[in-house]
């Protein structure tokens, strides 16, 4: 069996690729590799992938139909795992027309393709940021998502409404992963753990957002990724699921636990928060064990400390 993964390049879709093909699975991966972030961390993870013989790269763009047109009538693509996406929430502030155009245009050329292929399952990304401003804590799937807080987490819900209409129109089996901040080892430069670490190797200011008064459920991704095999594996005619760690950690106490690890002590520059950020983030997973078995085994201090001992492989550095 084929799975396309979009955003095979990405933090997430490049470790869920490389455990689908440790499984002997063949994988399909998709990619544009374009500049939000540094290309030279997205080809470093495409060139691990491409040691392996089941993998096979299409360097596109899911914006261009017709190339993904020619992907499916070369490839038997049984199952997509769709996980890429113009990620980021306070950027959708700055460039909305990026979002509009990766994650709505994009999303729809991937559900014509399922549509027009046969294909047995949908997986595709979601995110904690569709809760809002919804004030239950934790959040479930069954929360109101009315009422998103940037035009990123907009897009997010619109995915998910779009995939619903397609699963009751053509029947095709769709699943949503709400992510719940994920971290780990080639993880996000642009994300708190990365950038944080940076700024702190580097000697600069970390940026502390509502003067550290937030909380995140950090989520390992070794965790996020059996969630994502185990949508694949199972077929629902329209799921939505959450997959965080159900442990939020307070922002100030996370920094203090990656003070330790690395030993050096972060200056602070205190802000308020930003426009399109959340306080907290907290998961309800209880519809993930019930029907994935979904249960999160990384606590943040290990988690951290295998992100710190990536790092400095990585970059070579002695801390």
């Amino acid at each position: 069996m084929t799975t396309l993964v979009t955003g095979s390049a990405g933090f997430i879709g490049f470790h869920v690729a490389r455990e689908l093909l440790e499984r002997g699975e063949k994988v399909v991966g998709l990619d544009s590799v374009n500049d939000y972030y540094s290309q030279d961390i997205k080809w470093d993870r495409n060139s691990i992938l491409e040691e392996y013989e089941d993998f096979d790269f299409y360097h596109e763009d899911l914006c261009n139909l017709k190339a993904l047109k020619v992907l499916f009538e070369e490839k038997d693509i049984k199952r997509i795992c769709h996980l890429a996406a113009q990620a980021g929430v306070r950027y959708s502030v700055e460039n909305p027309y990026a979002y509009e155009r990766s994650n709505l245009k994009g999303f729809t050329n991937v559900l014509e393709m399922a549509r027009h292929h046969d294909v047995e399952n949908l997986i595709y990304a979601s995110s904690s940021s569709v809760y809002g401003g919804n004030e239950d804590i934790p959040y479930a799937v069954g929360d109101n998502v009315n009422e998103p807080v940037s035009y990123y987490a907009a897009t997010k819900v619109a995915n998910e409404v779009m995939a619903h209409s397609y699963s009751h129109l053509y029947d095709i089996p769709s699943t949503g992963l709400r992510f719940f901040t994920v971290y780990g080892p080639w993880g996000r430069p642009d994300m708190a753990m990365f950038k944080f670490t940076d700024r702190i190797v580097e000697g600069k200011p970390i940026e502390v957002y509502n003067y550290g008064d937030m909380e995140r459920d950090f989520t390992y991704i070794d965790d996020i990724v059996e969630g994502v095999i185990a949508s694949l594996e199972r077929k629902y005619d329209y799921e939505i699921f959450n997959l965080g760690n159900n442990t939020p950690v307070e922002l100030m106490e996370f920094i203090e636990m990656l003070e330790d690890t690395l030993g050096m002590e972060a200056e602070k520059d205190m802000k308020p928060i930003q426009p399109g950020d959340m306080k907290v983030t907290y998961a309800d997973i209880s519809g993930s064990k019930e029907k994935l078995g979904f249960e999160p085994k990384t606590d943040l201090r290990e988690g951290i400390e295998k992100f710190v001992e990536w790092y400095k492989q990585y970059f070579g550095v002695d801390i």
